[in-house]
């Protein structure tokens, strides 16, 4: 079975408003709606689980109300950091099989990018999307900073895709400052990531700048 969990944890802040940043509209449509809609239109099969604050879900349902959106998925808790919503929405995942793990404001992941993660997946067991640094890199140290070659690093996207059971492991360890996504929690097992090619239409919208890019991108 294949499951996507969809972590949208968002207050809003930086958007400078007081509507969570994956319920603003973009087109006229929720933004984390889109998100998942771009998970359906892969696999209708797919086990779609939704992330969110419990202080949320009554909004969430109001707008899939107005919005008459009726495509089937989960509401799962969020928790107090990331790492805690996503072992909350593990609890719906079923192994064998595999999961992938996506921003709730990330909509515009393309259908290639979701398809190779999955299927590297199969058997590489922890598959990550990225795209190359395009910008010059600087690393700040001893009050001052150094140019870095950029070519060895790369910029980490969702959705991450993991063996179900090798995810449900890893989020059984204790939690950690220094798990930033759910690749650096399967590291701490020993176990390698994949990288893959990702889109770099596939941004994260935090701020009313990816706002503006996102109606541009629809």
């Amino acid at each position: 079975m294949d499951y996507a969990l969809i972590v949208a944890g968002g207050k809003g802040l930086r958007m400078g408003t007081d509507i969570p940043k994956q319920f603003l509209p973009i087109g006229g449509k929720p933004v984390l709606m889109r998100t998942l809609e771009a998970f359906h239109a892969y696999s209708q099969a797919m086990q779609l689980i939704v992330v969110l604050p419990h202080s949320q879900q009554d909004y969430w349902a109001e707008l899939c109300a107005e919005y008459h959106f009726s495509l089937p998925h989960r509401v799962a808790d969020g928790g107090e950091t990331r790492f805690h919503s996503v072992r909350n929405g593990l609890a719906w995942v079923e192994a064998p099989g595999r999961v992938g793990v996506h921003d709730g404001v990330r909509p515009f992941v393309s259908q290639e990018v979701i398809a190779r993660c999955y299927a590297l997946a199969a058997t590489k067991k922890a598959v990550v999307p990225v795209i190359p640094v395009v910008e010059t890199v600087r690393h700040l140290a001893d009050g001052g900073s150094l140019t870095v070659n950029r070519e060895e690093y790369r910029l980490v996207q969702t959705p991450q895709v993991f063996d179900a059971e090798l995810l449900k492991r890893a989020y059984g360890q204790p939690y950690s400052p220094a798990f930033t996504d759910d690749a650096s929690v399967v590291e701490a097992l020993g176990v390698p990531v994949t990288l893959t090619e990702g889109n770099r239409e596939n941004i994260k919208i935090t701020t009313p700048f990816d706002l503006r890019v996102a109606e541009a991108l629809l």
